[in-house]
């Protein structure tokens, strides 16, 4: 045991229940913080770059470089939580991306388009900190009840994904007639959330989920060459549910943000207004968070697989909705809408069975490679979307979204046949408490 770890108060096993619950608590508020905080670079970045630049064709790059920044951050921000437990992990993820933030007020005050590429990468270091914090609500979950503790994180977004876009243009106003760019000035205010943010992990998230729930496993599994990212791979490799949830979050995670992405296009193409495609995208996020909880019962309730398969159902249908909608601007809604539901279950699903499917010390170089193997692939997908639907249309993008469900829908499938009994509880046994897991 390291000295991290010793540094971790004595933990009775009746007290588990509360300091589940205060861990819970404290994920939930810093993950509605860190949502108010996001949504912003999201709505305004694109307009910030066109100022900047001088030109709409840069209007792309600063969303792409806050996606980079999460996947390049998703490593060393997992190194650090391996070595040193969630709090500190969480608490650099929030300090970097206030600096990103502040980085990009100065490139806007200063009109320099590079520092501005390099804030937004920074900035992503928020949305790394909301992605990790699902699996720091999963470290102390009992294993029967995991899906329903990260999806309660995850869902806990929704408030921050509401409100954010909204407080943007009453935040930009209080810097009118300053040297600020209003649509620079709300990125101060995400910089303010952030680190609010992050001083409350540091105070409030003790102790550490990840050093407690190591704390509680079996001593023998504890040497620390069971934790690097060579031992993650490892167990990853070695398990074909491992296998299933990277490629299940990944594939979601591409096929989600590919679409909806060129969604807003396609209906412009088709005479949709401002307020219709806000409403839109509205209706998707709205798919995506609010129904959570709902996909992490299911998850508990009737297993990791069944789950991922009606991901691999909701994704299909979305796809085929929004694909062939047309001037059905309704038909694209609700193929949005079904979209963001199929994320939901892709994502608790296959962040459940990873947790599952590891050993306890490895789980957080596994699931740091999990999120950066979800956001690069996004990426790439975000960026291919353009030129698909230039070259080929919207519609052939839904077909080709729907395409990297095959292999996702066959390795589920091929998993839920050989079932072996002394996996299905792996990584079960190095979890806090007790209880059978539903695969």
């Amino acid at each position: 045991m390291t000295a991290t770890e010793r540094a971790v108060p004595t933990i009775v096993v009746a007290d588990l229940p509360a300091l589940r619950r205060r861990t819970s608590a404290v994920l939930i508020v810093s993950q509605i913080l860190g949502g108010l905080g996001v949504p912003i670079g999201i709505a305004l970045a694109p307009v910030l770059a066109t100022e900047v630049s001088g030109t709409e064709a840069m209007s792309g790059l600063a969303p792409t470089a806050s996606v980079a920044g999460t996947a390049l951050l998703s490593m060393p921000l997992a190194a650090l939580m391996t070595s040193r437990g969630r709090r500190p992990g969480l608490v650099l993820a929030y300090l970097i991306g206030a600096l990103g933030a502040c980085l990009v007020v100065l490139a806007a005050v200063i009109d320099s388009f590079p520092l501005l590429l390099l804030g937004m990468a920074g900035f992503g270091a928020g949305s790394s900190a909301n992605l990790q914090a699902r699996f720091a609500a999963a470290d102390l979950a009992e294993p029967d009840r995991r899906g329903r503790a990260i999806s309660t994180v995850v869902w806990a977004t929704t408030i921050g994904a509401v409100l954010g876009p909204n407080i943007a243009a009453p935040a930009s106003h209080g810097f009118a007639g300053t040297a600020i760019p209003e649509t620079a000035g709300p990125f101060l205010w995400a910089a303010g959330i952030f680190l609010l943010a992050g001083v409350m992990v540091a105070i409030l998230l003790r102790p550490d989920p990840l050093l407690a729930a190591r704390v509680l496993a079996p001593q023998e599994q504890q040497s620390a060459e069971g934790r690097s990212l060579g031992a993650g791979l490892a167990a990853v490799a070695a398990s074909p549910r491992a296998r299933l949830a990277l490629v299940t979050v990944t594939v979601s995670h591409t096929a989600m943000v590919s679409i909806m992405v060129m969604t807003p296009v396609d209906l412009g193409h088709h005479g949709a207004d401002l307020e219709l495609i806000g409403l839109v995208i509205s209706g998707h996020i709205a798919g995506m968070y609010a129904f959570s909880p709902v996909m992490g019962w299911l998850s508990d309730r009737i297993g990791r697989l069944a789950v991922i398969g009606l991901a691999v159902g909701l994704l299909s249908c979305a796809a085929l909705l929004a694909g062939t909608a047309g001037p059905s601007h309704g038909q694209t809604a609700a193929g949005l809408f079904l979209l963001g539901l199929g994320w939901s279950a892709g994502l608790v699903s296959g962040s459940a069975l990873l947790t599952d499917s590891v050993p306890q010390p490895a789980r957080a170089a596994v699931q740091g490679l999990s999120d950066l193997t979800m956001n690069t692939a996004a990426g790439i997908g975000g960026a291919a979307a353009g030129l698909i639907v230039s070259q080929a249309g919207y519609g052939w993008l839904n077909a080709l979204g729907a395409a990297l469900l095959l292999p996702m829908a066959a390795l589920a499938l091929l998993t839920a046949r050989r079932r072996p009994a002394a996996e299905a509880g792996a990584g079960a046994g190095a979890g806090a408490g007790a209880g059978a897991v539903k695969d």
